[in-house]
């Protein structure tokens, strides 16, 4: 896991690549990668690549970056984890081809020498990378299939730049401007959605896309998988759900593959406490385990630690709990929104464990993150499924929840969430439903919180309800779009950005093994036309979770953010995530804290 820069000035008439402006960038990553620092720069000063590296596979220099082929034609920078590295490499070597050092940045080098663009399709893990090819002078940047890592680019037509991190950019000489989609986007979801960023000069690779430029000035950007590849494509299924196990089993072993030690989130949820039973079958060493508990919830029922530390005996791992406490959280509140590399209202629970885990002297976690929008664990599936069923009649005709919605807001609003208001406007599909229970504000609420004209850019540029509809298009289940939308936004756009920016700040590499192409792909037609259950994850290990675990009511991971910021902000307590919305865009400052200050204090 690591931090990647590259500067390709690739138009005849782009001045040559500006090596402090490379390590200018490079140096904002450092977080990212500790362990060590490269860069390299093209003799006719075309293309620069720089990385910061923290060590996991191969701890040797031999995994240093930029790494280029023995000839020198072909230079790598890569940041995160090939999972199937090893099986590549023996493949490769079966077929004569030699290796420098038992990195899977060097797999990832060779399968690219050996195969050309088609060696994305064989790489099983996460990643964003960046390839130069000096034979046909072409830069490749890559992001993989479900967007576990980001990779941002500025492309101003006569020179682009890559990075790992928007504020790294930020550090480049790019489009600082404000861009709309990206504000509305952060007061409709809470997060920021690909492919947009808070600016008009940076954007967001895409999960599963290639982006290819070459010399000539030749810019495409295409894609190479996507999650309705999994979901629509897939037609072959296992033929009981006893095969869940062996795909557990499998993908467990693939993400605890490392030379340094592996730690493991633990709380009292189905997906983690699994993660630990299976991982306990798979791993020859006991497993690590680390749980967060907050003071303020010690002897209620939002504590996690107690079940936690039974899940830790039960299953013999190595255990630490770590209490937070409002003072400690206090402290540590300008470093969130240091980390914060774009706008998010989640992710401080993530920052909190992984400093817990860096202080314990780990370079690498696992999460139980992907469950839930794999295997149905939130409430909003039985409830948009639910609501779609009673309310679809309102679909028939585009006017009925407009002037529904009008008539009756000033007397909802007063009483209820405004959200009640527009039950018939968005009720009606899975898509509009979904905007409806996950989204922070509507659109039409925006305007009491934003400059109308700069709002109105936003929607049209966002495109919010054509998005949603195009993403769950050729999926027939009603359960399999909620899980396609809720692991196109919710999980890819705020649950993976949050553990990349909360966990790499500590220098902490997340791994996801419910996130994975592999198992995506073998778990979604496995009860087909169904998706599967958590009883059924549940029921993977042997032994299999303890009933305390199984038969307790969700309650989710949650943290007393709005108790702890009651003294310090004005309304925080208990008016919910739309006043943390509020007080995250006061405090993040990209660069156009005037704009967010405005709209936070509208």
């Amino acid at each position: 896991m690591c931090g990647l820069v590259s500067i390709f000035s690739y138009s005849n008439n782009s001045p040559p690549v500006n090596e402090a402006e490379l390590l200018s960038i490079s140096k904002h990553l450092i977080r990212r990668g500790p362990d060590s620092e490269g860069s390299w720069v093209s003799l006719d000063r075309r293309i620069g690549l720089a990385h910061r590296r923290l060590s996991i596979i191969d701890l040797s220099d031999s995994g240093h970056q930029p790494m280029g082929t023995f000839n020198g034609e072909i230079q790598l920078v890569f940041n995160g984890e090939i999972y199937n590295y090893r099986e590549l490499k023996n493949d490769l070597e079966a077929r004569g081809i030699s290796f420098n050092s038992d990195s899977d940045t060097e797999v990832i080098l060779r399968l690219y020498e050996f195969y050309g663009e088609q060696f994305i399709t064989k790489l099983r893990g996460m990643f964003g990378l960046v390839i130069w090819d000096s034979r046909s002078r072409t830069l490749l940047a890559v992001r993989d299939p479900l967007g576990i890592k980001p990779l941002y680019y500025s492309d101003d037509g006569k020179c682009i730049r890559i990075a790992s991190q928007v504020k790294a950019l930020l550090k480049g000489d790019v489009d600082k401007s404000p861009n709309p989609a990206g504000y509305v986007s952060f007061f409709t979801w809470g997060h920021v959605s690909d492919p947009h960023t808070l600016y008009n000069g940076i954007r967001s690779l895409p999960a599963g896309h290639i982006l290819k430029i070459t010399e000539r000035g030749s810019v495409k950007l295409r894609s190479y998988a996507t999650l309705n590849d999994f979901i629509v494509g897939n037609n072959e299924r296992p033929q009981d759900l006893k095969d869940l196990r062996g795909i557990m089993l499998d993908s467990m072993k693939h993400h605890l593959i490392a030379d340094t030690p592996v730690s493991l989130f633990l709380s009292s949820g189905i997906d983690s406490a699994t993660l630990l039973g299976i991982a306990s079958e798979v791993s020859k060493e006991r497993v690590n385990t680390i749980t967060l508990g907050f003071e303020e919830y010690v002897g209620t029922e939002l504590d996690e630690v107690p079940l936690a530390e039974y899940l830790a005996k039960y299953y013999k791992s190595n255990h630490q709990t770590i209490r937070i406490s409002r003072k400690f959280f206090l402290a540590q509140s300008d470093s969130i929104f240091e980390a914060m590399d774009q706008p998010s209202i989640d992710g401080v629970n993530v920052y909190l464990v992984s400093l817990a885990a860096k202080q314990a002297g780990y370079k690498v976690a696992i999460s139980g993150l992907g469950g839930d929008e794999l295997f149905q664990g939130y409430s909003g599936f039985r409830e948009i499924e639910r609501t779609v069923k009673y309310l679809r009649w309102a679909g028939a005709s585009s006017t009925i929840g407009k002037v529904f919605r009008k008539l009756s807001e000033p007397f909802i609003k007063t009483r209820f969430s405004p959200k009640y208001a527009s039950l018939l406007e968005y009720g009606h599909s899975v898509p509009t439903c979904y905007l409806l229970r996950r989204s922070l504000h509507l659109p039409w609420e925006l305007g009491d919180i934003m400059d109308r004209e700069f709002l109105a850019k936003g929607i049209k540029k966002l495109d919010i309800e054509n998005t949603l509809h195009d993403s769950v298009r050729g999926i027939d289940a009603t359960n399999k779009q909620i899980s396609q939308l809720e692991m196109s936004y919710y999980m890819r756009n705020q649950l993976l950005r949050d553990a990349d920016w909360a966990g790499m700040y500590h220098s902490l590499e997340i791994r996801t093994p419910l996130v994975d192409s592999v198992l995506l792909e073998r778990t979604v037609n496995l009860a087909y036309p169904d998706l599967l259950a958590k009883q059924d994850l549940a029921n993977t290990p042997i032994p299999s979770l303890p009933d305390e675990i199984k038969n307790r009511k969700k309650t989710g991971f949650s943290i007393p953010v709005g108790d702890w910021l009651a003294a310090s902000v004005d309304g925080a307590k208990g008016k919910g995530l739309r006043n943390w919305s509020r007080y995250v865009a006061s405090r993040y400052e990209p660069g156009h804290k005037d704009i967010f200050v405005s709209i936070a204090l509208s």
